[in-house]
């Protein structure tokens, strides 16, 4: 059971407050300046991490910001305590365990009333704005919020560049000084908002200290409030927040009572604190649906990869001048053979399916109007219902049902949101009326209406619409192109996954970095899982795809090792059927591979560089390993003492073999087994790209 209880309530104030965490490790001290500017600092094991910062918000229209006048007219502290079940996730259970400190500041020559309410875990400090009701502060617009974070010195930072719009990029390791440098060259040229600072750049950010501390920067709890990047005064080290501006420039619209997003810190001088917290979670509500049990972790195929590669196409017909005309009647007009979501090919891969255990086949492309969707500001491009002439959505179904597999449902909006919310119910009644249990939806392209951006509060309002509305429906969401997780699926666990970075189709699109999957999981994946889409085995793209020159960066053993490494209740095994046929070998660690677990720990972890983990399945006495390398060949050393002792097991371990390399042998593997313990140690070789992947099979 959860226990709250207040330890202090005063009416006698002191302009300083220290809160310390449940260990005592971290140390929060607030105070405010004699200007009454509220502020914060931040200290790990008596070491600095957070400099003397300001706290508040400027607002617009020539109001008084909430900035400073202010003094303290209340303070309470507390501490917290529960254990809390997850409906699916890394771990059987999760401990929220914090100490908490609420500051009420009444501004003087206002009289309104803010409260900054801090959480002090053994991990890092949650931190927001309150504002409770009251007459002198109802409605009020955000010009900018100035929340610091200042760094004690110039950290190596893995950080992409602010934009409102993507978060797709490649990461940069580099000194904080140097962020500038290299956004005024090649990364500034692919912004989508260039007017955005040159020192801007997005959470999740993870840093390292000279002397080892490990600090990262993030939000929770994002509701109705624009997404947060940081701009970085990089001659004072300095991050300040820089909100996500909507189409006239202004950051947040807010009616009181209403609360803020939690900023978040969290810290360690052990990198694999980082990758376990359960922090992000732990400062979102609990589960707000009361039956969870539709809600299942889903492994899938599709035919995704195929139209990714460039191999097909979405649309149904090249035949653009009856689009341009207004014929709408499809039947009508002659087919693109290489249409891939066809009744034939999507029974194939529901076959494939059946065959090899998997829950899901995902279709993209199946319905009317992929032939001008993109590009145009067209505000009606798809109705969520209407299928090509070659896609039977009721044979399908039936086909799918027959064989035991569940069809995937994708809703592409093409960033006209508008148009999705009012064709929302129909679409999720269609499904309902089809057997779709999920939805992969999409916001490619500019966001309509015109002049929002895809992080800023209306369009967030959007993301969640969706997720809330999808719940009545027993509907679980995929969401592409959305804004990063911030905890939000403790509340609505139905949302199982998002992208919300650099994917695997980027390997298709001339490649991503060989590191760039042991960086997302102390950036991206802090907030939720990814849909990072792995199991890719054919890594020259143009063997299939002559017009694509793509390589992916990475061996057979590291894409197996995903599936560990890169946490998600949904997992799919993104390459073509006939590429898992002929190495059916290291496919079966993809079909014997669980997604929902009991225990996770991290082996080794070094942002950049490398991460080892191993999971306990769901009510099983399996365990299963994955490791994930950088740059650098490097030999994973681990011990198996959290397997159960007095149990005997069997190890399957898929490494690279001894001439693997990323680029001119990826598909170089072996595959050993041997009888391990819980005494057992393992020394492995992971070549750059590389990684290798384990089961671990009780022998009963």
């Amino acid at each position: 059971m959860p226990y709250l209880i207040v330890l202090f309530a005063s009416i006698h104030f002191t302009n300083a407050q220290e809160l310390k965490s449940p260990n005592g490790d971290l140390t929060m001290h607030f105070e405010l300046l004699e200007n009454g500017t509220p502020t914060y600092k931040l200290a790990y094991k008596n070491k600095e991490v957070i400099k003397t910062s300001h706290l508040g918000l400027e607002l617009k229209d020539d109001e008084k910001s909430l900035l400073n006048d202010f003094k303290i007219t209340n303070t309470e502290t507390a501490t917290f305590n529960e254990s809390w079940t997850p409906v699916w996730g890394e771990v059987k259970t999760i401990q929220n365990h914090y100490n908490e400190l609420a500051v009420t500041l009444t501004q003087n020559e206002t009289e309104r009333v803010v409260i900054v309410r801090f959480r002090l875990f053994d991990e890092g400090l949650g931190f927001r704005y309150e504002f409770p009701e009251q007459k002198n502060l109802v409605y009020f617009t955000i010009k900018e919020e100035r929340t610091q974070f200042a760094m004690t010195g110039d950290h190596t930072a893995f950080w992409i560049p602010g934009d409102y719009d993507t978060q797709e990029y490649d990461y940069t390791e580099s000194k904080l000084s140097e962020i500038r440098g290299y956004s005024e060259g090649a990364v500034t040229a692919n912004l989508s908002q260039t007017s955005f600072s040159p020192t801007g750049v997005q959470t999740a950010l993870i840093m390292k200290t000279d002397d080892g501390l490990y600090i990262n920067l993030h939000e929770a709890a994002l509701i109705n409030y624009s997404c947060m990047h940081l701009n970085l005064d990089d001659k004072n080290m300095v991050f300040e927040s820089w909100l996500t501006p909507d189409a006239n420039g202004d950051k947040g619209y807010i009616q009181a009572p209403a609360t803020s997003p939690w900023r978040t810190i969290m810290v360690s001088d052990d990198a694999r604190d980082i990758l376990a917290s359960k922090m992000t979670y732990n400062l979102n509500e609990p589960c707000a649906i009361e039956d969870t049990s539709w809600i299942k972790p889903v492994k899938y195929v599709g035919v995704w990869w195929e139209m990714i590669t460039g191999k097909a196409t979405w649309n149904y017909t090249d035949d653009l001048p009856s689009v341009q005309l207004g014929i709408t009647d499809y039947s009508k007009v002659s087919p693109n053979k290489t249409h891939a979501p066809n009744t034939e090919n999507v029974k194939k891969y529901i076959d494939f399916a059946a065959k090899n255990g998997f829950d899901a086949v995902l279709v993209e492309g199946w319905n009317e109007g992929w032939e001008d969707w993109f590009g145009h500001s067209k505000d009606y491009v798809f109705d969520f219902v209407t299928a090509y002439p070659d896609f039977d959505v009721e044979g399908i179904h039936a086909y799918a049902k027959s064989k035991g597999v569940e069809m995937m449902m994708h809703h592409e909006t093409s960033a006209s949101v508008r148009n999705y919310e009012r064709h929302m119910d129909e679409a999720y009644k269609f499904m309902n009326d089809n057997g779709y249990k999920s939805v992969k939806s999409g916001y490619v392209g500019d966001i309509l209406p015109r002049g929002e951006n895809h992080y800023d509060q209306w369009i967030v309002n959007h993301y969640q619409y969706a997720i809330e509305k999808a719940a009545k429906y027993k509907i679980m969401v995929n969401a592409h192109e959305a804004v990063r997780p911030t905890g939000i699926a403790r509340t609505y666990p139905n949302l199982i996954g998002n992208e919300s970075a650099r994917g695997t189709e980027y390997q298709a699109f001339g490649g991503s970095k060989p590191n760039h999957v042991t960086i997302l999981p102390f950036t991206r994946l802090i907030g939720g899982p990814m849909d990072y889409t792995p199991g890719i085995f054919e890594m020259d793209i143009s063997k299939f795809s002559p017009n694509n020159t793509s390589h992916v960066n990475s061996t057979i053993a590291n894409q197996l090792a995903l599936y560990v490494t890169m946490y998600s209740p949904l997992q799919m095994a993104a390459d073509f059927p006939e590429h898992y046929e002929q190495f059916m070998d290291a496919f079966q660690f993809i079909k014997d591979v669980a997604m929902d677990w009991d225990e996770s720990i991290y082996l080794e972890a070094e942002p950049g560089y490398y991460i080892t983990v191993a999971r306990k399945e769901k009510d099983s006495s399996n365990w299963f390993i994955g490791n994930v390398n950088g740059y650098t060949t490097r030999t994973s050393k681990i011990s198996l003492d959290f397997l159960d002792k007095g149990k005997k097991y069997e190890a399957i371990i898929y490494a690279d073999a001894k001439d693997a390399d990323y680029k001119t042998n990826p598909q170089a593997y072996k595959i050993t087994k041997q009888k391990v313990t819980n005494k057992t140690k393992l020394s492995q070789v992971s070549v750059p790209g590389g990684g290798y992947a384990i089961s671990i099979m009780e022998i009963k």
